[in-house]
């Protein structure tokens, strides 16, 4: 019998691949700010999903932010659970909107998505806690990105399976719990295939290791990125344009057949740094199209 989490995740995966179907074809008004990209077609053949981690728009409540995300061009992106809906709704994006009480901020939520023609591909970074299991099925995102304490690691392992979600364990730079990718492959060999690697690729720059040789220790273990370049300063850059070795780093999912969620974020430049992101998703996408015509 099909349980209402199930009927609920079946009902937001459907309205999800409607939407989705712009990543081919990006809406009227992301045109009129965004030339049309005819290279994103190339990263869908390999597999990939490309957006912003919203919270690089995390100045803005995720009305604004979301528009943002839209003017980059795209058509998916990351949640972050915690920000503010509009400046009228004080109810924060995540769990909180499926309280009975939040029900019209819901609906709203679900609004936004859909004038914007944009859907979340992941969620993080959270602590892989039921609450965020459950919204993440109920809006039908398939990816969480977490940092669970190693003891909460099995509860975490429990729920990827219970709910059919796969989870990008993250690192943030050292010497938070999983900085180093031995650590992480150290732990995963007691969770199932659900769970994996998001991989941070700034964020291995800054505690001193290379991104590259750091994902190809995951191969096949890696669920999702958030992909950064930085510079020698360890301040985000466009993508393409800084140490982290971006265009080899693609090459290598290519070859490892990587099929991932990519969330561009971006920490610097706060408060205009739409058309920065922007900026990484056409490096990406012309990367991708050099790949697949290489290959």
């Amino acid at each position: 019998m099909t349980t209402r989490r199930e009927l609920l995740r079946h009902t937001a995966l459907l309205s999800g691949a409607a939407l989705l179907g712009s990543q081919l074809l990006p809406s009227a008004s992301a045109q009129s700010e965004e030339p049309a990209n005819q290279d994103q077609i190339y990263a869908v053949i390999l597999g990939w999903k490309i957006g912003p981690q919203i919270y690089s728009f995390n100045r803005f409540p995720f009305d604004e932010a979301i528009k943002k995300v839209q003017a980059c061009g795209v058509a998916s992106f990351e949640l972050f659970s915690g920000q503010k809906l509009s400046k009228e709704i004080d109810v924060r994006v995540g769990p909180d909107l499926l309280k009975p009480e939040n029900k019209n901020a819901f609906k709203r939520f679900r609004e936004l998505l859909a004038e914007n023609e944009c859907v979340p591909h992941s969620m993080g970074v959270c602590p892989g806690n039921r609450e965020h299991f459950e919204f993440a099925a109920t809006v039908g995102i398939s990816v969480l990105n977490c940092e669970p304490g190693f003891d909460k690691l099995p509860e975490v392992n429990k729920l990827a399976e219970e709910y059919r979600i796969s989870v990008g364990l993250h690192n943030h730079p050292k010497p938070s719990i999983y900085w180093d990718p031995q650590i992480v492959l150290d732990h995963l060999k007691d969770c199932s295939t659900r769970i994996g690697a998001c991989c941070d690729t700034g964020h291995w720059y800054r505690s001193g290791l290379d991104p590259l040789e750091c994902v190809q220790k995951f191969k096949g273990r890696i669920v999702s990125f958030h992909i950064k370049d930085l510079n020698e300063q360890k301040r985000d850059i466009p993508l393409g344009k800084g140490v982290c070795k971006i265009a080899e780093i693609l090459k290598e999912c290519a070859a490892q057949r990587v099929n991932a969620p990519f969330s561009i974020e971006y920490e610097s430049d706060w408060n205009n740094n739409q058309p920065l992101v922007a900026e990484g998703v056409r490096f990406f996408r012309q990367t991708a199209k050099k790949i697949v015509q290489e290959s």
